[in-house]
């Protein structure tokens, strides 16, 4: 069973950072993908980045390119998402998730284990 946890996530103004972890469990963490999405009440899940299992590519949403920077650490078992000059509209809760596989997707499908979500709010 995998598990994931989400923290790192709090208040903050507009213009400000926070960076999220996602500590996972199990042996074969470096063998898969890993994402985050977010989402707000009344709206489906999105994505927002995803980092290979070697950490070699990166991939992000338009709205959060050149802002927000994905990571991980194979030897902590963990991910990272930074997160910089945060707008309001970032205000969501925010997941980890390991994908099925070593393909990195920008769908919620292609994701099999998902963090219990960390809430974010930017306030203007």
């Amino acid at each position: 069973q995998v598990q994931l946890v989400e923290s790192g996530g709090g208040s903050v103004q507009a213009g400000g950072s926070l960076k999220l972890s996602c500590a996972a469990s199990g042996r074969t963490f470096s063998t898969y993908a890993m994402g985050w999405f977010r989402q707000v009440p009344g709206k489906e899940r999105e994505f927002v980045a995803a980092v290979s299992n070697l950490g070699y590519s990166t991939y992000y949403a338009d709205s959060v390119k050149g802002r927000f920077i994905v990571s991980r650490d194979n030897a902590k078992n963990a991910v990272y998402l930074q997160m910089n000059s945060l707008k309001p509209e970032d205000t969501a809760v925010y997941y980890c998730a390991r994908s099925v596989g070593v393909i990195v997707g920008r769908r919620v499908s292609e994701y099999d284990y998902w963090g219990q979500g960390t809430q974010v709010t930017v306030s203007s």
